[in-house]
């Protein structure tokens, strides 16, 4: 029997396989407001057989979009304009959907990607001034020097996070993901290289790590408790004398202590200098290392991209769950495929059942 396609549970949430998909920025808010692309794009993978969709880095506030077409979740326009996207995935599918609350910090007031990607001055269209632990800019050869935030500041930023998850849970998301990975607000906290403070935000790693364990406290007092919270991290800089695979243990096993739901390992994104060896499976060693010293379930993601890859990640225990990412957007139906290939049932809506192959007769289940 195929592991992967084992039922798991995150506390009182029960997915029916163990296949994730990861949040993907999409870039095409109107001003933080979800928009007809969410709803096909979003309904299209809500379709997919998976066992959770988490949607993409949500913005809880507007100055912490990476881009001005980012989603976000910061006032009741945007709230309203996602409430019409959830409804109908709701109307549609079963799938377990959850949302992904994030900050950009520094890496904020960016172009899309397919306009480049650099980043925009403030007083400039589409710009803004943005905000950091330090006065560091991300690219010191082109970005604008980032606003250090005051404690007030930092005070703001966790009520913005309390008032989005309120808003999650009104529009019926049942998990939320913290995002501290990729070079983004939390992830800057973390890492020396982005963090030169002198206060108790600063310095030791105790305190780099106490704006993370800060909001993730303060989102599961305003979340029902019933739904998951997980954190999403980066385990390693990839750069000499920043974040990295031991620090990351230290986290894990900290939000392990808070009772976090989850863990969801990937690395990257907060030094201009990273080196990566890119290869399948080049971030799951992460992901086994922190399953071992943590009790929470652990998912692992990058370069996952075939079903026995992602069957011998979960079957031999190096991590519970895996997500995918740039490979769904390849190949939608990913699990139908992956199930297909493991002998397993895939779910899919009844108005797709037709399409199942001769030779694999039984493949969709009966739900």
């Amino acid at each position: 029997m195929s592991q992967l396609f084992t039922p798991f549970h995150l506390g009182s949430l029960t997915l029916p396989n163990r296949i994730v998909i990861a949040p993907m920025c999409q870039y095409s808010s109107d001003d933080g407001k979800a928009t007809s692309w969410h709803t096909i794009h979003l309904g299209q993978l809500a379709l997919s057989g998976a066992g959770l969709l988490i949607v993409e880095a949500t913005a809880v506030e507007a100055v912490g979009r990476i881009t001005q077409q980012d989603l976000g979740l910061w006032d009741d326009e945007t709230e309203q304009a996602l409430s019409g996207v959830v409804k109908a995935i709701r109307e549609h599918s079963t799938i377990p959907l959850g949302i992904q609350l994030g900050h950009a910090g520094r890496k904020a007031s960016c172009k899309r990607p397919w306009e480049g990607g650099n980043s925009i001055p403030d007083g400039q269209p589409g710009g803004w001034k943005t905000v950091a632990p330090s006065a560091i800019p991300y690219n010191p050869e082109q970005d604008e020097t980032p606003e250090a935030m005051t404690q007030e500041r930092i005070d703001a930023l966790k009520e913005a996070y309390v008032a989005a998850a309120k808003r999650a849970d009104r529009l019926g998301f049942d998990l939320l993901e913290l995002h501290a990975a990729h070079g983004y607000l939390l992830h800057q906290f973390l890492s020396p290289l982005s963090n030169q403070r002198t206060d108790q935000y600063g310095g030791s790693l105790q305190n780099r790590m106490r704006l993370v364990l800060e909001v993730y406290q303060a989102l599961r007092a305003a979340f029902p408790a019933e739904k998951p919270i997980g954190v999403r991290i980066s385990a390693t800089d990839w750069a000499d004398g920043g974040w990295d695979l031991e620090q990351s243990v230290a986290l894990a096993k900290a939000l392990d202590e808070l009772g976090c739901s989850y863990i969801h390992v990937s690395s990257g994104g907060n030094a201009m200098q990273q080196k990566i060896s890119i290869s399948p499976n080049y971030q799951v060693p992460f992901a086994d290392r922190i399953r071992q010293a943590v009790k929470m379930p652990v998912i692992a993601v990058g370069l996952i991209t075939e079903p026995e890859q992602a069957e011998a990640i979960v079957a031999t225990g190096q991590a519970d769950l895996v997500a995918l990412a740039r490979g769904i957007l390849y190949d939608p139906r990913w699990p139908w495929h992956a199930a297909a290939k493991l002998g397993e049932k895939a779910i899919a809506p009844n108005q797709y059942k037709r399409s199942e192959p001769h030779a694999l007769k039984g493949l969709f289940n009966d739900k």
